[in-house]
């Protein structure tokens, strides 16, 4: 099991930014962000699972998924990705089911390699809303700062519980 580190957080008029430090090279990180065999095993908060109905990691492409709350409520989700660079960059729309979760913002993650020996890898998770309403209601209603300090600490969690993923060169 790596070192621990917490989550870094800024909060703006309109945004949300989490930054993160991983015990793991970004290469790695990336593959458990954005393959769905990897992602549905650590994606929100603690206590949720994730179900995927269909992932297309492409621009244009969309991720639809369910989170299912440790309370029994399930959260549709879309994420529609706009850009991707591997490894270092994804961006996305994100956004509920509109007729049950109005959850609408654009996310800029960043994977950038850190330390010497380039195994660690820092994490900037930026959350734009598009408007300081938009941000305060889903911090307000669904826990967003708590959760995202959660989020990655399953992500965390994950990589810690998957060390042979680099050694089987599966990247």
């Amino acid at each position: 099991m790596g070192a621990r580190h917490e989550v870094s957080m800024t909060s703006l008029d309109k945004e949300l930014i989490f930054t993160r430090l991983f015990e793991a090279p970004r290469e790695l990180v990336f593959k458990v962000w954005t393959e769905q065999q990897h992602v549905e095993q650590w994606w929100g908060p603690n206590g949720f699972t994730t179900t995927t109905q269909k992932m297309e990691l492409r621009p244009g492409g969309v991720w639809r998924f369910c989170m299912h709350g440790p309370d029994g409520r399930d959260y549709e989700n879309k994420i529609t990705f706009h850009e991707i660079v591997r490894p270092e960059r994804l961006v996305y729309a994100h956004g509920g089911d509109k007729e049950t979760e109005p959850v609408n913002f654009h996310v800029t993650v960043l994977f950038e390699p850190h330390g010497v020996s380039g195994k660690q890898t820092k994490v900037t998770m930026h959350m734009k809303f598009p408007s300081a309403a938009a941000k305060n209601f889903v911090v307000d209603t669904y826990g967003a700062i708590e959760g995202a300090h959660q989020h990655l600490g399953r992500l965390e969690d994950y990589l810690d519980a998957h060390p042979t993923l680099e050694a089987a060169h599966d990247l």
